[in-house]
């Protein structure tokens, strides 16, 4: 017979500790199969975005928040991303 775990705390309090990978997306890029396998370092690719437009902030495939990527004051060059908008207002 299988043992039963007792569970002690609130139903909430099951996901307060499990981590989800979040994708941010910066922009699309479309090149064709040829430029693709024809990349060198330091090309460059243009995106369909400006860097004042929204970063869009994916789980799994999933829109789930929309930001604007910002400098970390504490950490000078690392980047972080202000959330402006989540869930169904996304």
């Amino acid at each position: 017979m299988p043992e039963t775990i007792a569970d002690t705390s609130s139903p909430g309090d099951v996901f307060e500790n499990v981590s989800v990978s979040l994708r941010i997306c910066v922009g699309t890029a479309r090149p064709t199969l040829q430029e693709l396998v024809s990349l060198q370092p330091d090309a460059i690719m243009s995106l369909d975005r400006t860097i004042s437009d929204d970063v869009e902030l994916f789980v799994g495939e999933r829109l789930v928040a929309r930001g604007v990527l910002e400098e970390d004051v504490d950490t000078p060059g690392q980047l972080q991303v202000r959330v402006t908008a989540v869930g169904s207002s996304t």
